[in-house]
C-alpha cells in the first residue's frame, strides 16, 4: 500500500503551470522513488511533453538556465527553488558507453520511461494523473528488487556508469539485483573502463557509504566489478591468511572491516585499501602466514589507485595517512597519546583509533582483545583535549620570543621549544612560564 506521494510546493507549481498550458508533466525518477520509500527528497526532476522553447514560454518571469538544452533540459529557478524540466525523449545510438549521439523528443511518456536504467527509477507521478508505473517499479520497490528496464545488458552497454549506480542503489537502499540484472552487472563490468575517473569516484564513494547491512552483500557478491576499478582487489578474493589472527580470507576480512567503521568516505576507503598488499608478499613458515612488507605495498596501491580516480588532495592525504599507519601502536597511555596528538593531530589520531577498532573487529574472535583498549585510548585522548593538557607547542606556556630573549639563536630556538615540550609531555616539568625558564637554564647543556 503506497501512502500519498507529496511533492514539494515548487514541484507542484511547475507541473500545474505546464498542465494549465496544455502539456503533460510529471515528477520522475529519484524523487518519486524516494517518496514511495518514505526517504527525504532533495531534488525534483520533471518530465514534460513541452519542448524547451515551449517550456521557457510557460515560465516567463522565472529565472531559466539552459543546463542541458540539447538533451531537452532546462532548469527553472524561483524564490530559492530549483527544478529541472526535461522533454519526453528517446535516446539515439550510444557509441561511448555513456552518452547518446542524439536525442529525439517524443510526446509519449512511455517511450521516455523506457529509456531509463532501473524500474525503480522509471515511475512518474502527478497529482492529476497519479502514479504512472508502466514497468512495475513500485512492485520492485516493495520487493527490494533492482531490475533493469528492458534488456539489462543493453542498458549497461548504453551507459556503463549504470553498473556503478546499480551497486550504489543496492548499498544505499537495500535492493538486491534480480537474476538477469545481476548477471549483466558481472558480464558488462569491463565497460567501466570507458567511464571517466571522476564519475567512478563519485559512485564508488556513495556506494561505500551505504548502510553496512546493505553494503556487505554488495562487496561480497561483486568484487569482480570493483576489480575493474581497483585490480588489486581480485587477488584478495579467496586468499587464505593462514594465521591465528584471522579466520577470514583477505577479501572477507576487508569487507567486514569496511562495514565495521562509520560511513565516512575516508574511513571506508582506508579499510578498502588497508590489506590489499597482502597477497603480494605472503610467506608461510613456522606454521603461520606472514605478510612482511605489505605496509609498503598497500600504501603504493592506495596512492596509485586514488590518483587514477582523481580524488581531491584532502581525501587523498587523509586516506593515505590512515593506510600507512593503520597498524601503528596505540595504547591507553597519556604520555604516548600526547606524543601522538602532537605528531598526528586530533583528527588523524581519532580516525586511526577507529581504523584499529574496525580492523580488529574483522579478525578472529581470539584476536579482538585490544578493541576495548583502543576505545579507552580514545576516551583518554578526549580527556587530554578537554582538560587542555599540553601536547603541542601552541599550548606550551612559553614561545619563541621568550627563548630568543634568553640568548638562543636560529635553530637553537626550535630545539629549546621541542626540548621543553618533550619534558612537559613526559611529566618532568609543569607547563608554567617560570618553571619552563628555570628548567631550560638548568638543562641548557643537555640539549
Amino acid at each position: 500500500m503506497i501512502k500519498k506521494i507529496v511533492l514539494s510546493e515548487f514541484a507542484e507549481e511547475i507541473i500545474k503551470k505546464l498542465e494549465a498550458a496544455g502539456y503533460e508533466a510529471y515528477a520522475v525518477g529519484g524523487c518519486v522513488r524516494n517518496s514511495i520509500m518514505e526517504i527525504p527528497v532533495s531534488d525534483y526532476d520533471i518530465a514534460a511533453s513541452s519542448i524547451p522553447e515551449e517550456t521557457k514560454k510557460v515560465f516567463q518571469g522565472y529565472k531559466i538556465a539552459e543546463t542541458g538544452i540539447k538533451h531537452g533540459t532546462v532548469t527553472v529557478m524561483h524564490k530559492g527553488n530549483t527544478a529541472e524540466i526535461t522533454t519526453f525523449r528517446t535516446d539515439g545510438r550510444y557509441t561511448d558507453y555513456r552518452h547518446p549521439e542524439n536525442v529525439s523528443f517524443t510526446p509519449n511518456l512511455k517511450e521516455d520511461l523506457a529509456r531509463r536504467d532501473f524500474t525503480v527509477n522509471a515511475i512518474a507521478f502527478s497529482d492529476s494523473k497519479g502514479i504512472v508505473d508502466i514497468f512495475d517499479g513500485v512492485k520492485d520497490i516493495n520487493a527490494n528488487t533492482l531490475r533493469c528496464v528492458g534488456d539489462a545488458e543493453k542498458r549497461f552497454e548504453e551507459d556503463a556508469l549504470r553498473i556503478m549506480r546499480g551497486l550504489r542503489f543496492m548499498s544505499v537502499y537495500g535492493f538486491k539485483a534480480e537474476e538477469k540484472t545481476a548477471a549483466a552487472l558481472h558480464n558488462k563490468k569491463h565497460l567501466l573502463k570507458a567511464i571517466s575517473p571522476e564519475r567512478i569516484n563519485s559512485e564508488l564513494c556513495k556506494m561505500l557509504c551505504g548502510k553496512a547491512d546493505y553494503l556487505y552483500p554488495v562487496l561480497m557478491e561483486y568484487p569482480d566489478v570493483l576489480g575493474e576499478i581497483i585490480p588489486e582487489i581480485m587477488p584478495c578474493v579467496g586468499f587464505e591468511q593462514k594465521t591465528h589472527y584471522h579466520n577470514l580470507n583477505v577479501w572477507e576480512h576487508t569487507v567486514k572491516a569496511i562495514c565495521s567503521t562509520e560511513p565516512i568516505v575516508s574511513l571506508r576507503l582506508a579499510m578498502l585499501f588497508h590489506d590489499l598488499g597482502k597477497p603480494f608478499c605472503f610467506q608461510f613458515y613456522n606454521g603461520e602466514g606472514h605478510f612482511k612488507g605489505h605496509a609498503s605495498i598497500r600504501s603504493k596501491i592506495c596512492e596509485k589507485r586514488m590518483k587514477e580516480l582523481r580524488f581531491d588532495n584532502n581525501t587523498f592525504q587523509s586516506v593515505l595517512a590512515l593506510v600507512k599507519r593503520h597498524d601503528m601502536i596505540i595504547k591507553n597511555d597519556n604520555v604516548i597519546l600526547k606524543k601522538q596528538l602532537n605528531k598526528y593531530g586530533e583528527n588523524l589520531l581519532f580516525d586511526l583509533i577507529k581504523v584499529h577498532i574496525a580492523d580488529d573487529m574483522a579478525k578472529a574472535p581470539t584476536a579482538q582483545g585490544r578493541i576495548e583498549e583502543y576505545r579507552s585510548a580514545a576516551e583518554a585522548a578526549k580527556n587530554i583535549i578537554c582538560e587542555q593538557e599540553c601536547f603541542s607547542l601552541k599550548k606550551l606556556a612559553i614561545n619563541g620570543n621568550d627563548i630568543v630573549k634568553m640568548g638562543f639563536k636560529g635553530k637553537e630556538v626550535g630545539a629549546a621549544l621541542d626540548y621543553l615540550l618533550n619534558a612537559v609531555i613526559n611529566g618532568k616539568i609543569d607547563n608554567n612560564f617560570n618553571s619552563l625558564i628555570e628548567f631550560l637554564v638548568i638543562n641548557k647543556e643537555k640539549m
